[in-house]
């Protein structure tokens, strides 16, 4: 049967054996059955270069190589953590890198993907970071520095980002109506997939004597979150992280 997979915010460290697991079971089992994959950001809980070899990561190239290599292709939206992966990790992986915002047909149904970050603007400081830390020029600098100073910059930046959200409502780290209606207007589109805010639900609403519809993904902390869309429409579920 016809289906294609999307994730996002699995935040893969080797410190999160159980998710791991998890998604190589998906990528074997699930995925490598799928018309297409669609990791739509935050693959990884940080991400500071291509030219960072662990075992680790290589241990999730190869997921994505086989997968590749099987005839299935794969599709990336970079997120807030992994905004660095690059043209060599498509190139040693043979996924396909997308626009932050893209629109797709699925299934004769034109859809809007995103990570979901460009959607929360309630979160000034966030949004004032994120302008930063996407300018070309500064990424070409953090690259060129050794990869255990850009491994310590990072342990110091992720740090910082946990104890402000601590301090923000919920609201504020949540997506901004206005701007998600703005967006699919722009695009001229009525559906639209995302993550980013680890808040998996699926939001139904009438506007303009249309009806819309905007899925956010789920993140993969306590369990996986898989969105499975075929012609007949869009299931979002969950994986048990155990075995079985």
């Amino acid at each position: 049967m016809s289906h294609t997979l999307f994730i996002a915010d699995l935040h893969l460290s080797p410190t999160r054996q159980d998710i791991t697991d998890c998604f190589e079971r998906f990528m074997t089992q699930e995925a490598i059955n799928a018309d297409a994959l669609y990791v739509l950001g935050d693959l990884f809980e940080v991400w500071i270069g291509d030219d960072d070899n662990s075992p680790f990561h290589q241990q999730i190239k190869d997921a994505f190589s086989t997968l590749t290599q099987h005839g299935v292709p794969v599709y990336f939206i970079h997120g807030n953590r992994d905004f660095l992966i690059g043209k060599r990790f498509a190139r040693e992986t043979g996924i396909t890198l997308l626009d932050e915002h893209t629109c797709i047909d699925l299934y004769g149904t034109p859809t809007f993907i995103l990570h979901g970050d460009t959607l929360c603007l309630a979160d000034a400081d966030y949004q004032a970071f994120r302008r930063k830390v996407h300018q070309r020029w500064l990424q070409r600098v953090f690259l060129c520095l050794p990869l255990a100073l850009r491994r310590r910059i990072a342990a110091k930046m992720r740090a910082g980002s946990a104890n402000a959200n601590q301090q923000k409502s919920s609201t504020i780290m949540d997506v901004t109506p206005q701007e998600v209606q703005r967006q699919l207007d722009k695009a001229d589109v009525r559906h639209m997939i995302h993550g980013h805010t680890h808040r998996p639900h699926v939001h139904q609403w009438r506007a303009q004597g249309h009806d819309y519809q905007r899925i956010v993904l789920g993140d993969w902390y306590q369990h996986g979150s898989v969105l499975v869309c075929g012609p007949q429409g869009c299931d979002l579920q969950t994986r048990d992280f155990s075995n079985r």
